[in-house]
């Protein structure tokens, strides 16, 4: 099993900036790509960003090109999600995701493992 924990989330003004990490723990050796989702208040969970093992592939939501960054660390099992020049309509719950396979998945099904979420919230 692979356990997945975010962290980084809070409350943020509009135009700021937020870095959230996601730190992956047990059979790590068995994940592949991974990547974030996110999911408002009433909506469904959408895919926000993925990135294969190497870190040489990403493929970012439209909605977050040009402000948000994902890149990992492999030596210390953790993917991070720089997100720069937030908006309100960014405020959800953020799930970090990790599949066995290295392709650059994007919907919810595809992805083996799931963090609990950590929230952000951005102000007007």
């Amino acid at each position: 099993q692979v356990q997945l924990v975010e962290s980084g989330g809070g409350l943020v003004q509009a135009g700021g900036s937020l870095r959230l990490s996601c730190a992956a723990s047990g059979r790590t050796f068995s994940i592949n790509a991974m990547g974030w989702f996110r999911q408002a208040p009433g909506k469904e969970r959408e895919f926000v960003t993925a990135i294969t093992r190497s870190g040489g592939y990403t493929y970012n939501a439209d909605s977050v090109k040009g402000r948000f960054t994902i890149s990992r660390d492999n030596a210390k099992n953790t993917v991070y999600l720089q997100m720069n020049s937030l908006k309100p309509e960014d405020t959800a719950v953020y799930y970090c995701a990790a599949d066995r396979s290295n392709r650059l998945l994007i919907t919810v099904n595809d992805y083996d493992y799931w963090g609990q979420g950590t929230q952000v919230t951005v102000s007007s």
